[in-house]
């Protein structure tokens, strides 16, 4: 079987929290891990769309109305719908497994990643 499920392929995720959000594959697992015994990948995606601005909203409020946000989450190729689309943005050396591990989210591991993520991904949908 050809293996399309390749990294920076745009995908919709289709189960749990963020389903209906665009995703982008960042690391591809075809044979599964130890932990993880089925295909899955790592994706990084948007979790909050820009809202729609209006003319008399200040500045402050557009700022945070067209703020981007961010999710990284390993998903079952099952839960991913992908789409004919891929995307130039190198997200491979930035998002790695191991920021997902529990102990690094409380040193700000993830969090630091999650941001520059959100910066590349805005730009790159948007």
């Amino acid at each position: 079987m050809v293996k399309f499920l390749k990294p920076n392929k745009a995908v919709i995720v289709l189960q749990g929290r963020y389903a209906g959000r665009k995703a982008v594959i960042v690391k591809n697992f075809d044979d599964g891990t130890r932990d993880r015994p089925y295909g899955h990948c790592l994706v990084a995606g948007i979790k909050k769309y820009p809202s729609k601005v209006i003319k008399k909203d200040s500045a402050k409020k557009t700022a945070k109305k067209s703020r981007v946000k961010c999710f990284v989450k390993v998903v079952n190729y099952q839960h991913l719908m992908p789409t004919r689309y891929t995307l130039d943005v190198d997200l491979k050396e930035l998002v790695t497994p191991d920021c997902l591990v529990t102990k690094d989210k409380k040193e700000g591991k993830l969090v630091s990643t999650l941001r520059e993520a959100t910066m590349l991904l805005g730009d790159a949908f948007f």
